[in-house]
């Protein structure tokens, strides 16, 4: 649970010493992290994380193209005007999906506005907050590509409720391929991430581990897809 996390208190199964191998899956505060590396003496894969001051089994998904991607695609429909909304710091994947996004901006000599990066969630506690943050810039772009599904869901949902609609007045497209049922009416344009194959390449890689047996070390990248749907139109 979260509040063992901050009492850096390690799961029972690990400290009675009944698990054979242990899959993490998304980033651990860093106290706890360096504790349970320290006490963990099993195998480990981690899923949707890494860190880069160690070298961690990882199996991620490619954030830093899929940014790249997306945000070619917002350019190809005509949009120059293009938010990202995410905040930065609040994780690595978030951060990767920006570098994608800057990278493309910069390739296309568009411009950056600092009101054009907009935060979505708590830096510290990771918790998405679209009454406090998710501020719409007062110069609004044409377009929004949005870290992850839930969030652009919630700026959906904001956006409506400022009288713009999507994909008539502003574009938006988001992360994952997962948007939570009534979240927003808007089938969104996302980026599809390859969560079975994740999650294949996790499992067989900690049973290799567990073994004894040869398996691909280290960081381990797996391509998403484009999905196209409603929530994006021609500039």
């Amino acid at each position: 649970t979260s509040q063992m996390e901050k009492q850096l208190i390690m799961p029972k199964l690990l400290t009675e010493g009944k698990t054979d191998g242990i899959i993490i899956i998304g980033p651990l505060d860093e106290r706890y992290l360096g504790k349970f590396l320290k006490e963990a003496d099993v195998p480990l894969i981690f899923i949707d994380h890494y860190d880069g001051s160690r070298k961690l089994d990882c199996v991620i998904s490619d954030s830093f193209y899929g940014g790249y991607y997306m945000t070619n695609y917002l350019i190809s429909m005509g949009h120059r005007k293009i938010a990202f909304v995410g905040t930065l710091g609040a994780t690595g994947s978030i951060a990767d999906r920006y570098l994608g996004y800057a990278k493309s901006l910069i390739e296309h000599g568009l411009e950056f506005k600092g009101e054009w990066i907009i935060d979505d969630r708590d830096r510290r506690s990771g918790a998405i907050d679209d009454e406090k943050l998710l501020k719409l810039p007062k110069d609004m772009p044409t377009a929004f590509f949005c870290n992850c599904d839930l969030t652009a869901g919630m700026l959906i949902r904001k956006l409506e409720k400022n009288g713009l609609r999507v994909p008539k007045d502003v574009s938006v497209v988001g992360f994952d391929d997962f948007l939570y049922p009534g979240l927003c009416d808007v089938q969104l344009t996302s980026y599809a991430v390859d969560t079975d194959r994740m999650a294949d390449i996790a499992v067989s890689s900690i049973i290799s581990k567990i073994g004894g047996q040869q398996y691909h070390r280290g960081i381990q990248v797996v391509e998403g897809k484009l999905m196209v749907r409603e929530s994006v139109r021609k500039a």
